[in-house]
């Protein structure tokens, strides 16, 4: 019985009785003051799903009770406990976040019962496996703009994801604006073409591309999503991809040569020189100035695909490297990252990067001797797992570092579903086979990212995105016994017919 009314993603526990509660044009709900957001937004979705009108109130006994009880037992303070009976719904949890996400499950619950919508009688008991359940937008290389964003933010919610990495800095363009060096924006925002035809594509559209998020803007972006429990991680990309800044200020690059924002796709260009102090300056305004308008916990400072080629090329770089005692580039830029590690410490925030920062080789273009680390990173650091042998997540974890696992084979959106269909994205587990059982404690969660190159169109990035998306977030949400493919097929059809209601699927 309980598969009939089975949602995405799947609940931990549910029983399901014999009636159902049928509702008018127009319900009351109750609830406690901190929960007037909730409340706000529980309305909204009745009116836009169901046309059902909601009076709020905090007085009267409603058909909807919204509940904290600093009491509720749960795994999570995500979790919830939503009862329906044929009278009523109280959803319950010890959290504005955990009945935020009672409320999402009730949106999928409602059913037309001929003339008038119904919810099955259903205790549900419920909580998030992984406390990190990210989407990722790739907006560097294909701006797309805050409605956009609205839009992908309103989707996680109704998901109950609640990280999104907005990728905004990369070779290929900036979108963050820096009132301390304009010319990021002025400069570093467009680009004269796209190469298009793939990585090897030798054509471009010939078409201007840009734009950059104000920091009024941003903070209008991160209000919106932290109404609905979603938690914004910035990416501003170092010392790699960095060619765009450079190409705004050329003094933050190797050569001091003047450069053009690349057209093209790929590792571009140049790299910081992480030795210079000026360099160094730069960062910490970008950041000082990134932290005022991002109040998430954690800053990504990317750090991925650094080609040593620039470094081991200057001949300062080299100096540096001898007075310093710093034997390979791998170590210069682990030296180099805990620096801003503990540069975020002092400005309370946690840094998170890609697990090139590990020090690995994880890419063919570095030498094995340049890509070998003595380097350790510095505690606290998040590794974003996406390339290399799996067993670097087990070695990664066992020095004590959190994971999110984003193995680019099983994670990458902009992957076409013949890379992954739709079946391999739901099987991905954030927890590698055989990781000894007291690691798997490190593994926050999992990331699925929506990379931009190639991906110019918001349609054809929309059928990326969906319906993959929603297996991600039940591989977040819900215990491994509890997945089903099959059965998740069943609530992904009413998904389905939701999205294209929307024009985000044909």
């Amino acid at each position: 019985m309980a598969e009939t009314h089975r949602i995405i993603p799947a609940v931990q526990e549910m029983q399901v009785g014999r009636g159902a509660l049928l509702l008018n044009s127009s319900v009351t709900v109750s609830y406690v003051a901190e929960l007037e957001n909730e409340a706000t937004l529980l309305a909204k979705y009745l009116d836009e799903d169901f046309n059902i009108h909601l009076e709020k109130s905090v007085d009267i006994e409603g058909v909807i009770d919204l509940c904290i009880d600093t009491d509720f037992q749960s795994n999570s303070k995500e979790g919830y406990e939503l009862v329906v009976s044929d009278e009523k719904v109280k959803i319950t949890s010890s959290t504005a976040v955990g009945v935020f996400y009672g409320i999402q499950t009730l949106r999928q619950l409602i059913v037309k019962d001929k003339e008038r919508w119904s919810i099955p009688e259903v205790y549900i008991k419920d909580y998030p496996v992984f406390s990190w359940r990210a989407f990722m937008l790739d907006e560097a290389r294909a701006f797309k703009g805050k409605e956009v964003v609205f839009l992908l933010l309103d989707e996680m919610a109704r998901l109950k994801m609640n990280v999104f990495h907005w990728h905004l800095t990369d070779d290929q363009g900036w979108r963050i604006e820096i009132k301390k060096y304009p010319r990021l924006t002025e400069i570093g925002a467009w680009r004269d073409s796209t190469q298009i035809g793939g990585y090897r594509g030798a054509t471009y559209d010939g078409k201007r591309h840009g734009g950059f998020y104000t920091q009024e803007e941003i903070k209008e972006v991160v209000a919106y999503a932290a109404e609905r429990h979603i938690m914004i991680v910035p990416e501003f990309e170092m010392p790699g991809h960095e060619s765009a800044a450079i190409a705004a200020y050329p003094w933050l690059g190797t050569t001091g040569r003047q450069i053009d924002v690349p057209c093209r796709f790929g590792v571009q260009y140049e790299v910081m020189d992480v030795t210079s102090s000026r360099v160094q300056g730069f960062i910490e305004d970008v950041l000082d100035e990134v932290i005022t308008i991002f109040p998430s916990p954690v800053i990504h400072i990317g750090g991925d695909e650094v080609k040593f080629d620039q470094w081991n090329a200057s001949t300062s770089i080299q100096e540096y490297m001898t007075r310093q005692g710093i034997e390979t580039p791998a170590d210069l830029q682990i030296v180099f990252t805990n620096r801003i590690s503990h540069l975020l410490q002092q400005k309370e925030r946690r840094m998170m990067g890609w697990n090139d920062i590990t020090g690995n080789k994880i890419h063919e273009y570095n030498t094995e001797a340049d890509a070998t680390a003595k380097e350790k990173l510095a505690d606290g650091t998040i590794v974003q797992f996406w390339k290399g042998d799996l067993d670097l997540i087990e070695k990664t974890a066992s020095q004590g570092y959190d994971i999110v696992n984003s193995y680019h084979y099983k994670t990458y959106l902009d992957y076409d579903y013949q890379k992954i269909p739709l079946e391999k994205a739901y099987e991905f587990d954030p927890v590698p086979e055989g990781l000894p059982k007291d690691l798997k404690k490190k593994i926050l969660g999992l990331g699925c990212q929506m990379w931009g190159e190639e991906i110019m169109d918001n349609d054809k990035m929309y059928y990326q995105i969906f319906p993959r998306i929603a297996a991600y977030a039940e591989c977040g949400w819900t215990l491994p016994g509890r997945k089903d493919y099959f059965s998740f097929l069943k609530p992904l059809k009413k998904l389905k017919m939701v999205w294209k209601t929307q024009g985000l699927m044909k």
